[in-house]
């Protein structure tokens, strides 16, 4: 049980070195999301997959997988910023494609 928890420490570790990272590069990232709330997020995330399948990526591969995840949360809810107008102008772009 030990090994198991150890395991999941460390891929723990390695998501939060991860979102470190890619949060101080990233000025959107510190704009629009908590490093915190995030690295709970993907926490969960990883107790839907096992501790050695998180650890047997490559860090290049865990951080472009991490990456998505962090495009989306930061631009989810963007539509909601925009005034009435803005709304309008977007719609009307759409229905032309």
């Amino acid at each position: 049980m030990q090994e198991v928890s150890g395991k999941r420490d460390i891929a723990i570790a390695r998501l939060s070195k991860i979102v470190d990272k890619l949060i101080q590069n990233n000025s959107l990232y510190q704009e629009r999301l908590d490093k915190q709330e995030i690295i709970q997020h993907l926490v969960n995330l990883l107790d839907k997959f096992s501790p050695e399948f998180i650890n047997a990526l490559s860090d290049g591969e865990l951080t472009n997988r991490i990456d998505s995840i962090l495009v989306i949360e930061a631009v989810s809810g963007t539509l909601n910023d925009l005034t009435p107008e803005q709304i309008e102008m977007f719609d009307a772009a759409v229905e032309r494609r």
